[in-house]
């Protein structure tokens, strides 16, 4: 059974930084390509990051030079670092593990606000 645990999230003033984590089980962690997503209130969930099996990147226009995506294997774990936040970057996040299937994880909140 996946399972996927988000935590890090929290209020944060703008300019402020989070790191985000996400920990994979019941998956071979180093086959998946693995996604962060939000939503925030009235918008429909968007990719904000993503990093394949052999550590290919990509950004959502919006996050890229302030967000980090990076991965390790060896702990099942994938990481977001925020960076440079505003109010704008307020949403629930969303790990997601894809080979095929989506899993997901259940979410964490991110609050900018000043």
């Amino acid at each position: 059974q996946v399972q996927l645990v988000e935590s890090g999230g929290g209020l944060v003033q703008p300019g402020g930084s989070l790191r985000l984590s996400c920990v994979a089980s019941g998956i071979i962690f180093r086959l998946y390509t693995m996604n962060w997503y939000r939503q925030a209130p009235g918008k429909q969930r968007e990719l904000v990051a993503s990093i394949t099996s052999d550590t290919r990147i990509n950004y959502a226009d919006s996050v890229r030079g302030r967000f980090i995506v990076s991965r390790v294997n060896a702990k099942n774990t994938v990481y977001l670092q925020m960076n440079s936040l505003t109010p704008e970057d307020t949403a629930v996040y969303y790990c997601n593990a894809y080979l095929g299937v989506d899993s997901w994880g259940q979410g964490t909140q991110v609050t900018v606000v000043s």
